[in-house]
């Protein structure tokens, strides 16, 4: 097979890590003419610990310190990346620690977008043979010393919780510690066999998570926590229209504190947070004027709504003939879709500390763009990358918006010009009015079905701002953002004939990534609709997926479980007095696939005798390959589900050029008693395991709504659900 590190180097020794060997890792195991690259090391002498290779460090107490190059953001990653290493080393869990890796060599960069960051549900699939090559490059190595020990044969010797046994002796064993030293020098002539999924020992069960203890007892360290000596606070105030620029402000003086101006954005520095948040408040700020000043949420809507009927659009995928299709069509249905922009709300708001020197940078940040702030910081203070020392802390919650390194920026300018340690802090407010909020869009679909009610025909259009024209604008074609319909334009629906294309809308608002990205309205978009096909056919939502995903058998596994766990049933639809109808549950149901996993769920909600609406229990069938750490996974969806819950009521709308939410007062957020009853199956497999994070936001949305048009006959097609008695 073709690795990605095939276009890259092999693991290779630099400056920010301490001396020692490292092994290289090449992906295609049928060659290995070039497979190892020995690096000339000794043991590290600032510690007493080996290093084995570029991911992992043994100590003589026999500790394993694993080098992590993801984000630990509540996601559990640190946990599952490490088992994947420990499974190969047969190593004891309770050894095992880890620590970032370092920002600069390319080893540590994600597999799939090139550079140290964490995105896109990719770290563990991204790492699967990564880690699992680290581990058992070492495990060999410790044989290989172990073996020159006793002077016996490799074969001789099996390994278990970190020692080396000779199998010929009963009793006879040393440790990974008093053996690692020697395993150091060493080197191998031929790649590693990894394990077989029947042969894990680790992979697969619910070992204690390594964050755990910390958060608990509180001794893990988020960006909000940190310290440095001398360390000044800061809080600013940004123009509250996009892009507009600081004017001026009055007093130009306060006792006690620092003012410093940005080009859209006025800092207090003091010794407090609350002394600096006090200060800005005294001062009256002005911004200067700009063309979205008048801008507002309908006008916005208004522009989304022309792009629909554009004569000018990105052809995003194309299957059989649609045309042709539609005129065969026995029957047309049609239907307009919205969602609004939505921010993050991260329960941790954007932080960091810098500190800014004329040879260097130093920075403590939760972030997942570590790679990105090194090579933006260095060109911007003028200095060498490796002069930009970044720690990466915990981060509470990431859902994409510490993919952006605004925070950052603000951080380091402001302590350039205090010439001190500065810790910057947003207020609540700051974060929800200056987000890089997920895209609000609209889609048409279109749907031509034949004399049984069977879809021959899928057209969609769907139009809104683009993520990549402000990312990564060199990787738009025709105006073709791939973001934008992630999720609609590989239908896994077997329908003849499909188009599906996409009209750029952008607006003042800047849009970034958001818990996962296109699916999360996409999803809403085609679920719907297809429950829609159903009632429309007079069939069964779950047998007209059954028809549609016939030649799919995982979508099949997920779905006909995803039925029986719910104990599905046709829903009665169309109620038309609520009032007077039965209290349910009603059930709607949505499939979806995303970052390579199938995420099924029905949502079941009741109706109280004043005919509000109630979502009651989700059941999520999850197929995501083999589970790494299954309580994580349960963890992960649980989570996604909940976010997408939140996402129902939840909008962020313009007035007058300006944010109107600003707290969780008008931005809310899912309450504890608001959480229904959460049941995951995770379907076993051994195939690659694929996305975690973010898949499970996606069919939320639809199949509540769906659940409520099986309740009330109230069809939702556009989101927020602003009416309290629909949910």
């Amino acid at each position: 097979m073709t690795s990605l590190i095939t276009r890259r180097t092999f693991l290779h020794s630099t400056a920010t890590m301490t001396s020692g060997l490292l092994v290289p890792f090449y992906l295609d195991l049928t060659r290995f003419d070039n497979f190892f690259k020995v690096v000339k090391s000794t043991k590290n002498p600032q510690t007493s610990e080996s290093i084995l290779n570029g991911w992992l460090r043994i100590g003589t107490d026999d500790i394993i310190t694993i080098l992590m190059p993801h984000s630990e953001m509540g996601q559990g990653v640190h946990t599952a990346l490490a088992m994947l290493v420990a499974e190969e080393l047969d190593a004891d869990w309770e050894k095992i620690r880890v620590e970032m890796a370092p920002v600069g060599p390319e080893i540590y960069e994600h597999t799939g977008l090139g550079q140290y960051t964490t995105a896109g549900s990719f770290s563990v699939t991204g790492q699967w043979e990564n880690l699992r090559l680290a581990g058992a490059s070492a495990r060999a190595l410790l044989i290989k010393a172990a073996a020159q020990h006793w002077q016996v044969s490799p074969q001789q010797c099996r390994t278990n919780q970190n020692k080396v046994r000779l199998t010929t002796q009963a009793g006879d064993s040393l440790s990974y510690g008093e053996l690692a030293n020697t395993a150091a020098q060493l080197k191998l002539e031929a790649p590693p066999t990894l394990k077989t999924v029947t042969e894990f020992k680790l992979l697969g069960t619910a070992v204690k998570r390594l964050d755990i203890a910390a958060k608990v007892d509180g001794s893990a360290i988020f960006g909000l926590d940190v310290r440095v000596p001398g360390m000044k606070y800061a809080a600013i105030k940004q123009a509250p229209v996009f892009e507009s620029r600081l004017q001026s402000y009055t007093p130009k003086t306060l006792p006690g504190v620092r003012l410093v101006e940005l080009p859209d954005a006025l800092a207090v520095v003091a010794n407090s947070y609350w002394e600096a948040k006090q200060s800005l408040e005294q001062l009256t700020i002005k911004f200067t004027a700009t063309e979205f000043d008048q801008a507002d949420s309908s006008s916005i809507q208004q522009r989304l709504r022309q792009g629909l009927s554009a004569s000018i659009a990105a052809k995003a995928s194309s299957v059989g003939n649609f045309k042709r299709g539609m005129k065969a069509a026995k029957t047309m249905l049609k239907a307009e879709y919205s969602v609004p922009f939505l921010a993050h709300v991260t329960m941790e708001p954007q932080n960091c500390t810098a500190i800014v020197k004329s040879d260097a940078c130093e920075i403590w940040a939760p972030t997942q763009a570590q790679g990105k702030i090194q090579t933006t910081l260095a060109e911007l203070l003028k200095l060498p990358t490796e002069k930009i020392k970044i720690h990466t802390t915990y981060l509470g919650g990431g859902f994409g918006r510490r993919l952006e390194i605004d925070v950052v920026i603000q951080a380091v300018l402001i302590a350039k010009a205090v010439g001190a340690p500065v810790q910057l802090i947003w207020s609540r407010e700051e974060d929800i009015q200056h987000d890089f909020y997920r895209p609000a869009m609209m889609a048409q679909l279109i749907a031509g079905l034949d004399e049984t009610g069977l879809p021959q025909v899928f057209r969609a259009r769907v139009t809104g701002p683009s993520i990549l024209s402000r990312v990564s604008p060199t990787w738009l074609t025709k105006n073709f953002d791939y973001l934008a319909v992630e999720g609609i334009n590989q239908l896994a629906y077997q329908i003849p004939n499909q188009y599906i294309d996409y009209v750029m809308t952008n607006t003042p608002v800047p849009v970034g990534f958001w818990r996962s990205l296109g699916h999360s309205y996409n999803a809403f978009f085609v679920e719907s609709f297809i429950d829609e096909i159903a009632h429309h056919s007079q069939r069964d939502p779950y047998q007209l997926r059954r028809e549609l995903l016939s030649e799919q058998p995982e979508f099949l596994e997920v779905l006909d479980t995803l039925a029986d766990k719910s104990n599905w049933k046709p829903p009665v639809n169309n109620v038309n007095n609520v009032n007077n109808a039965p209290a349910g549950p009603y059930r709607g149901m949505a499939i979806h696939r995303v970052y390579g996993s199938i995420v099924g769920q029905v949502a079941e909600v009741t109706i109280s005798h004043t005919g509000e609406v109630t979502v009651t229990r989700i059941i999520s069938v999850v197929h995501c390959g083999f589970a790494v750490h299954p309580d994580t996974i349960h963890a992960q969806i649980e989570g996604g589900i909940i976010y997408g819950l939140a996402a129902l009521t939840q909008a962020i709308t313009l007035k007058r050029g300006r944010v109107e939410q600003s707290n969780f007062h008008d931005y809310p957020i899912l309450r504890m008693a608001a959480v229904p009853i959460i049941e995951i199956h995770l379907l076993p497999s051994s195939k690659y395991p694929t996305g975690v994070g973010e898949i499970a936001t996606p069919p939320t949305a639809p199949a509540v709504t769906n659940a409520i048009f099986a309740a009330t006959g109230q069809r939702i097609r556009e989101l927020p659900i602003t009416d309290p008695k629909q949910i």
